[in-house]
């Protein structure tokens, strides 16, 4: 049997050289910088699209004795009496034979997103206000949740989530996380909605998270050219106006759902943050450091402290048994430890690490490092201390 060998024509070859070129493509997009960009929804937020807190004060019962001690809650005590006599039990008479450890105040917070219309639910958090010991199993009675306003804006109740508990006897106590907070999900029903017609909106204002200057004029940029049109203006290092153009298809909301996929590079201040009671240093990308040489040793001094006991001479007829103390002590200044040059201008910032870590030091001697080329002049960053 004779086989014939299929030589590939031209225009399979061009197919080939076509999708060769097209996964090429594909790879270096995948690789490029535009592959780090952020979407401007995860870098700005839009004007009236925001949470508002909500705070408000009740009372949780159905507690197994790991409530509040009524005499030394005196808020609790008077909660407890105003909420009988709304349910027309009259206890004024009795109050100072009220005993019951069923009962504990709290505070009830919660945020009420944008846009949430009545009826929403949304989840609370209730914390222990007086001596509570723990909240678990207990029940959140009606509480109104007050804005910034003193508008009531949501009605809350419900049965406590809590995350901890707490046993005790009589020669140990064992505690898991924190018992005297919970939460109720969906335990919240607004009663009054915010109004604010977005759609109405023929201009507002896109706020930076991280306030810059080359974010701002990118993020104006980018949104001109999807428009094709100067929009988007920023006014100053986290703000952009944006104007909303009349014949724009699907008006305001549909033109900022393509706007807040775009993808923009944030610029970022070159800034060392220092957490000196954790020892933690966080670098940003743009921190340099110019040439500069460093010496680094510790002056360790130990003291160590000996207890000997010092006895007369044997068939001694005088002298007595005495306690003696006997000191050493011991220096060490790192007579190792040579000053280093480290070649720094320009470079990344894993060249700068590694270069400092050459020097054998620890994140407590990189901080005074640091604070120390930063007085030099050597470092171009800002330092901030938390």
């Amino acid at each position: 049997m004779t086989r014939f060998l299929r030589f590939p024509t031209v225009r399979t070859m061009r197919r080939l050289a076509c999708t060769l070129a097209a996964v090429a493509i594909a790879f270096a997009g995948a690789t490029s910088p535009a592959a780090a960009a952020s979407r401007i929804k995860d870098i700005a937020d839009f004007e009236g699209v925001r949470d508002n807190i909500l705070i408000g004060y009740g009372l949780v019962v159905g507690l197994n004795g790991t409530g509040d001690t009524l005499n030394n809650s005196v808020f609790t005590r008077q909660s407890l009496v105003g909420m009988l006599e709304r349910l027309g039990v009259n206890t004024r008479d009795a109050v100072a034979s009220l005993k019951t450890a069923n009962i504990a105040a709290v505070m009830v917070t919660a945020t009420l997103p944008p846009f949430a219309r009545h009826g929403t639910r949304i989840d609370v958090s209730v914390s222990a206000l007086g001596d509570a010991k723990s909240l678990l199993g207990g029940t959140l009675l009606v509480t109104p949740l007050l804005g910034a306003d003193g508008e009531v804006y949501a009605v809350a109740q419900g049965a406590l989530t809590v995350g901890g508990f707490s046993a005790s006897g009589n020669a140990q106590t064992v505690t898991k996380n924190i018992p005297t907070n919970g939460r109720i999900a969906n335990g919240a029903i607004v009663e009054r909605e915010l109004e604010f017609r977005l759609a109405d909106l023929r201009s507002l204002r896109i706020s930076l998270r991280n306030p810059d200057f080359t974010t701002a004029r990118r993020v104006a940029q980018a949104i001109n050219r999807l428009v094709g049109s100067n929009v988007a203006l920023p006014l100053d290092p986290g703000t952009v106006q944006l104007v909303i153009p009349p014949d724009r298809p699907g008006g305001t909301v549909g033109m900022l759902t393509d706007i807040e996929q775009l993808l923009v590079d944030p610029d970022q201040v070159a800034r060392v943050v220092i957490d000196e009671r954790s020892g933690v240093i966080v670098m940003g990308e743009n921190v340099r450091i110019s040439t500069i040489a460093i010496a680094q040793g510790n002056l360790t001094v130990r003291v160590t402290e000996t207890k000997q006991v010092s006895q007369p001479e044997p068939f001694s007829t005088t002298g007595t048994t005495a306690v003696v103390d006997r000191t050493k002590v011991d220096v060490n200044e790192d007579a190792g430890r040579q000053m280093a040059v480290v070649q720094t201008t320009g470079v990344s910032l894993q060249d700068m690490v590694n270069a400092l870590n050459a020097l054998g030091v620890g994140p407590r001697d990189m901080i005074t490092i640091l604070q120390t080329i930063k007085a030099v002049g050597a470092l171009q960053a800002e330092i901030e201390v938390m």
